[in-house]
């Protein structure tokens, strides 16, 4: 009786022991899955724009400040713009300015009432998802560092929706297996429309950034009713990050600031991006 007992409890135990093991295997098959399960895009509505979440929802940690983080441009051809023409088709280019080993993103545009303003058609390293808001997000062969550019069309709303504004979340993962240790950018870049200037639009069309060749620095003019933080980012055509600067604070009124540029900086195009706080202003410059 006593051997029967003592062969049960083996029994029971050894049994306890697999189904600990199994359950054990199955939790970190679950995270490594979970981990990993955005690898090809986002699901839908983790933006942070208004009425919906951020990739926090998925990710630990907390939605940090991407004003600096995520450089979004808007391009008619090869030229940055910071209005648009309802109804034209116009090229949006989206960097990360860390370029971090492993990363992923999903943006999407809003007029004021929350509305999809226009809509958006898949391109370089993008796919688009949604239904009644269409979402730009990065695939399963563009989350590395190989990949510096996201880039998408945007189809401008055909009436004019005055300001619209791109909402964009970025990751900047750990690349560790699971959810754990990511960081959430946030980032909002407001376009004005060419059909309804605005205060604001008055102060981006007055903006300025031109080549000095004999001192080798960025002139850049420009307007504002407000005093603000300044931020600078200078990339090549390629999306690479040249130059990244904090320039202090501006004045109310006409502004002017000489900026050096690196030494080694190379002959060729770039795009400078000047930030008003949240407000992007872009231009081409050539340097010689």
């Amino acid at each position: 009786m006593k051997s029967t007992l003592l062969l049960t409890v083996a029994i029971t135990s050894v049994g306890l022991l697999s189904f600990q093991r199994f359950n054990s295997w199955e939790i970190e098959k679950y995270f490594n899955k979970n981990g990993h399960e955005n690898a090809s895009g986002s699901p839908t509505g983790k933006t942070g724009a208004p009425g919906e979440q951020n990739c926090t929802g998925c990710h630990g940690g907390t939605a940090l400040d991407g004003s600096n983080e995520n450089v979004l441009t808007v391009l008619n051809g090869l030229n940055p713009v910071t209005t648009y023409i309802p109804g034209q088709t116009y090229t949006i280019a989206l960097t990360m300015s860390s370029n971090p080993a492993k990363k992923g993103f999903q943006a999407t545009v809003l007029d004021a009432n929350g509305n999809m303003a226009g809509t958006f058609n898949a391109g370089t390293n993008t796919q688009i998802s949604g239904t009644s808001r269409k979402y730009a997000n990065h695939t399963s062969t563009s989350n590395t560092n190989a990949t510096q550019l996201w880039g998408w069309t945007w189809v401008a709303p055909t009436i004019n929706a005055e300001e619209v504004t791109f909402y964009v979340a970025t990751n900047k993962t750990n690349a560790n297996g699971t959810t754990s240790g990511d960081q959430i950018f946030l980032s909002q870049h407001v376009i004005g429309s060419s059909a309804g200037i605005n205060e604001n639009n008055s102060e981006k069309n007055q903006f300025v950034a031109s080549y000095q060749n004999d001192l080798n620095q960025l002139l850049i003019r420009f307007n504002t009713l407000s005093s603000e933080k300044m931020h600078l980012n200078i990339r090549d055509l390629n999306g690479k990050l040249v130059m990244s600067q904090d320039l202090g604070d501006c004045v109310v009124g006409q502004n002017k600031e000489l900026v050096a540029l690196p030494a080694h900086m190379a002959s060729g195009t770039y795009i400078v991006h000047f930030f008003l706080n949240n407000k992007v202003m872009s231009a081409k410059i050539q340097v010689i």
